[in-house]
């Protein structure tokens, strides 16, 4: 399943290509799905007992059951489906996330990686840089409760949203659609060859992360990239993207994880990567998803740790602190 020539092509010119129907839907996508319908109905039993909800909508498949909560409450708390740790919030020991067994084969699923070989090369690092995206149609929500993770993404890139340090990191991007990503739903939008253009400014925005601002948009060469289940995306560090708006009845539900070449940085070094392939050293591959989970955990307590003793001692240019709101296009 290695990328062919003509999509390395594409690749290298535009900044991006899609590889259509990488992945199979019932093999490879049905497992997290199932691990994501687990999570969901402890929160949701959590919040029947909590009295936030009145029902608990037994019977309903994982997508139906998402839009009766966000009906019922105007939010749902993306965080424990994450599978990342939420750094700029009051991280404690009850802090959750998710980091489950059929998340870690997706990572380390052959033909993903044999696509992501054919771009980076035979020694391939699962970077810590990695999300999940379930967005349900974003009327439901209400504003407070909007993020990225559950409403729209505005632009970026993700070189700017990463260290300074992991700037030339040959960092890929890949975008995985768990289910139907149209332009109604708010699949992606891109600008094709920015990634030759350099690192763009970026302005912290509160709740939102790091974002370009709107005058540096060349809305005339805005693309949209429709996608569907099993989908994957793969990304230049520097092209320019955001999400639609859901303005459909449905969710619209993605992951974006990341890789690089083993020895680089990740511009997250205080957070637990692994080898996911090596040619060289096969060894050296991380094949424990428990020992994965572990990793996570042992992170969370060292920032914890380390909070009990002023700031993080770890990398200083978190994704908020390495752009200014004084810049004079962030005014």
């Amino acid at each position: 399943m290695h990328l062919t020539e003509e999509q390395l092509s594409h690749f290298n010119d535009e900044g991006y290509v899609i590889a259509r129907n990488l992945l199979e839907p019932a093999q490879d996508l049905k497992p997290v799905i199932d691990e994501y319908a687990d999570i969901l109905n402890d929160l949701i039993h959590r919040m029947y007992s909590s009295g936030e909800l009145s029902e608990t909508y037994e019977g309903l498949p994982f997508h139906q059951r998402t839009l009766a909560v966000v009906r019922d409450t105007g939010h749902l708390d993306p965080y424990p489906f994450d599978i990342n740790v939420q750094e700029n919030l009051d991280l404690s020991r009850d802090s959750e996330f998710h980091f489950g067994p059929a998340m870690f084969r997706l990572l380390r699923n052959e033909r993903l990686l044999d696509a992501v070989e054919s771009i980076l090369g035979p020694e391939i690092y699962s970077n810590p840089v990695q999300h999940v995206r379930i967005k349900v149609p974003e009327h439901l929500i209400h504003p407070d409760r909007r993020s990225a993770l559950n409403a729209t993404t505005g632009w970026h890139q993700d070189n700017g949203v990463i260290d300074k340090e992991a700037d030339e990191t040959d960092m890929l991007t890949v975008w995985i659609a768990l289910t139907n990503a149209t332009e109604r739903q708010g699949c992606l939008k891109l600008v094709p060859q920015s990634h030759s253009e350099g690192l763009r400014v970026h302005c912290p925005i509160p709740s939102e992360g790091s974002r370009i601002p709107p005058q540096l948009i060349p809305e005339d060469r805005v693309r949209s990239v429709p996608m569907s289940q099993g989908d994957v995306l793969f990304m230049h560090r520097r092209c320019m993207h955001a999400s639609l708006t859901n303005i459909s009845d449905e969710i619209r539900w993605s992951l974006d994880i990341r890789y690089n070449p083993i020895g680089q940085s990740t511009g997250r070094e205080h957070l637990p990567g692994f080898v996911a392939r090596s040619r060289s050293n096969p060894g050296s591959e991380l094949l424990d998803p428990i020992a994965w989970r572990q990793s996570w955990i042992d992170a969370c307590e060292k920032m914890l740790a380390s909070a009990k003793h002023g700031p993080r001692s770890g990398p200083k240019s978190t994704p908020n602190k390495r752009w200014s709101r004084d810049h004079e296009l962030c005014a």
